[in-house]
C-alpha cells in the first residue's frame, strides 16, 4: 500500500481516480472543493506554498474549510498524481502561472519531503493541435512530438513537462511519468464517432477520445508501476481513433495534401489512433478498453 496524493480530486477524473485508488492505497485529496469522498484532504491551491504545507496535516472531517490536525501528521507521500490544472482555452498568463509555476511549487515542496514518484496529467494538446494551423511533423504523432502551440494552453503543458525534466536533473532518483492525456468522456455519454468534414479548432481532440474508466486505469497503472528513475512522456489515448470514416479520409478532408497519410491507408490501420500509443502499452501495460462503435468497412 502506498500513500498517494491526488491533486484536483474534486474534478471529473480526480474524484473517480481518488475513490478507485482508495480501495488499495491510502489516498490524500487536494482540491479547492471538498470531493466528498470521506478521505483525508487538503483544501487549497497546489501553486501555493502556504496551502501545500497543509499536506502534512490532512483531515477527513468534510466541510471543515481547510487542512487541520490528524494522527498521520508528517507521514511521507509516496506518489503524486497531479491532475489539477487550468484547462484548454485558458489565458496564456493563467496557463503559465498555474500549469508551469504551480507544478514547480508542487514538485519542489514534495521532493524536499522525500517524494520520488510523480504521475503528471499532461495533454495531447502539448503538441499544439488546438489550432487550425497545426500540422503534425509525423503521423502517428509520437510521444515526444515537439510543441508547435500558438495559443498558450498546449505550451503550458509542454513547459510543465520541461519542469519535470528540470527537477529530475536535480534529483536523479525521482520517477516522473507525464501522461499526454486525450479527451475524456463519461462512459455512459461517449460522443458519436467523427465523420470526414471541415477542420475546426481542437479537431484532433475530437477524434482522440477516452472513457473515464480507461483514464482512471491509465493513471492507476502509472502510479502503481515499478519505480524507474527518469522522465517519461507517454501518449495516453485509445488504440483506435474516434471516427466513423477511415482516418485517412478524415485527415485528408482537414489537411488535403499537407501530410503523408500512407500509414493509415495500409490494411489494418484504417482506424488506428492518430497518436502513437505503443509506449504506454509497453511500459505500463495500458490499453484503452472502450473503443468506438464498429466503423464502416
Amino acid at each position: 500500500m502506498s500513500r498517494i496524493l491526488v491533486t484536483g480530486a474534486s474534478g471529473f477524473i480526480g474524484r473517480a481516480l481518488a475513490a478507485s485508488l482508495a480501495e488499495r492505497h491510502e489516498v490524500i485529496c487536494m482540491s479547492r472543493r471538498d470531493p466528498g469522498l470521506g478521505l483525508p484532504y487538503v483544501r487549497g491551491e497546489f501553486s501555493s506554498f502556504e496551502d501545500l504545507r497543509g499536506l502534512d496535516r490532512p483531515r477527513t472531517d468534510a466541510g471543515s474549510g481547510g487542512a487541520g490536525g490528524s494522527n498521520r501528521d508528517h507521514a511521507p507521500i509516496d506518489v503524486v498524481v497531479h491532475l489539477a490544472a487550468v484547462t484548454g482555452g485558458c489565458l496564456e498568463r493563467d496557463g503559465m502561472l498555474v500549469n508551469v509555476e504551480g507544478t514547480r511549487c508542487l514538485m519542489r515542496h514534495l521532493m524536499d519531503r522525500g517524494c520520488e514518484k510523480f504521475v503528471m496529467a499532461s495533454s495531447i494538446a502539448a503538441v499544439g493541435m488546438q489550432s487550425t494551423r497545426f500540422r503534425p511533423l509525423i503521423l502517428p504523432i509520437p510521444d515526444e512530438h515537439p510543441c508547435l502551440d500558438r495559443d498558450g494552453y498546449g505550451f503550458s503543458k509542454y513547459m510543465m513537462e520541461e519542469v519535470t525534466k528540470y527537477h529530475q536533473r536535480q534529483n536523479p532518483r525521482i520517477d516522473v511519468i507525464n501522461l499526454r492525456l486525450s479527451t475524456v468522456a463519461a462512459d455512459d455519454n461517449m460522443p458519436e464517432p467523427v465523420r470526414a468534414g471541415p477542420l475546426r479548432q481542437w479537431a484532433l481532440g475530437g477524434i482522440t477520445i477516452m472513457a473515464l474508466s480507461d483514464a482512471v486505469r491509465a493513471f492507476t497503472m502509472a502510479a502503481e508501476a515499478p519505480h524507474e528513475p527518469g522522465v517519461r512522456i507517454m501518449n495516453a489515448a485509445g488504440p483506435r481513433a474516434w471516427v466513423g470514416d477511415p482516418v485517412a479520409e478524415v485527415l485528408e478532408a482537414w489537411w488535403a495534401d499537407d501530410l503523408d497519410l500512407s500509414y493509415f491507408r495500409k490494411p489494418g490501420r484504417e482506424f488506428a489512433s492518430v497518436y502513437d500509443v505503443s509506449r504506454v502499452k509497453a511500459e505500463i501495460g495500458f490499453t484503452a478498453l472502450t473503443l468506438p462503435p464498429v466503423s464502416r468497412p
